[in-house]
């Protein structure tokens, strides 16, 4: 973990429930496309870990964000039981509450197991590399982790276009009912013996999270096959579906990259 220290219609974003000629695009890779180093492994249930940072200005200009995007991309090499991790630039913000928080960067992670994630907190290259880069260089940085309660895991690979979005829920409804709604959601969508690349649950470290209490994840082969979801008839049904139980969502979208490729575009 990276430690540093209500909108009345929120915008759902559920691009992962689309048509069939789309959820055909949105299979799990072939394997061709999972031998790069850089991509995720297949684990059922990862631990996913994001922290949103929002950069200071002048470490834009200065060359000192993209020192800090590269320090934590090193940290595949040297952190055990890591075993994904993804730093670079927000490609976009997709609602008011993304506007609002306006993050620049953000980090993704995942582990087979929450001690896994606990050891990468605790270990001191990722100590070295936040005391270095990122706390020097963060206005301000939210983080949420969630166990995937999806049934099929959601690798990722570079150039892969992700949208991620985070909710809050209304008082009195249980953040598990979101998580059900969600599940029974992208199992109708997922069509027999297709798995949707998607991956969500309850935010499990409430104290960064600004009050997220849930996180999903939908992967894309790319920028294109991620716009072509938007309007889509069953994904505006599905919002519509979920809406009720929610009280503010947060959603932005970043492109996967190869480390020297995301360091460059800073």
């Amino acid at each position: 973990m990276i430690c540093l220290r209500a909108i009345p219609s929120p915008r759902l974003h559920l691009p992962l429930l689309a048509s069939s000629p789309l959820r055909r695009r949105l299979r799990r890779p072939s394997a061709a496309a999972m031998s790069s180093s850089t991509a995720s492994p297949a684990i059922a249930a990862p631990i996913e870990h994001f922290v949103l940072i929002k950069v200071r200005p002048e470490a834009l200009t200065s060359g000192a964000a993209a020192a800090m995007v590269s320090s934590l991309q090193a940290l595949s090499a040297l952190v055990p039981g890591l075993a994904y991790i993804h730093a670079g630039p927000v490609l976009r913000l997709r609602s008011p509450a993304a506007e609002a928080l306006g993050p620049t960067h953000l980090l993704h992670s995942r582990y087979a197991a929450k001690p896994d994630l606990a050891a990468y907190a605790a270990h001191p290259a990722h100590v070295a590399a936040v005391q270095a880069h990122v706390a020097p260089n963060a206005l301000d940085a939210t983080a949420v982790d969630w166990v995937n309660a999806a049934d099929l895991p959601s690798p990722v690979a570079p150039g892969a276009a992700v949208r991620l979005t985070l909710a809050k829920v209304k008082d009195g409804v249980e953040v598990a009912r979101l998580v059900e709604e969600v599940r029974e959601a992208t199992r109708a969508a997922a069509g027999e013996g297709e798995g949707a690349r998607v991956s969500f649950g309850e935010n499990f470290s409430p104290a960064r999270a600004k009050g997220f209490q849930f996180g999903m994840v939908a992967v894309f082969g790319s920028v294109e096959e991620l716009d072509a979801v938007e309007g889509d008839a069953k994904v505006e049904e599905a919002k519509a579906a979920l809406r009720p139980l929610l009280d503010d969502v947060m959603v932005l979208d970043f492109v996967v990259d190869a480390p020297a490729a995301a360091a460059a575009s800073l």
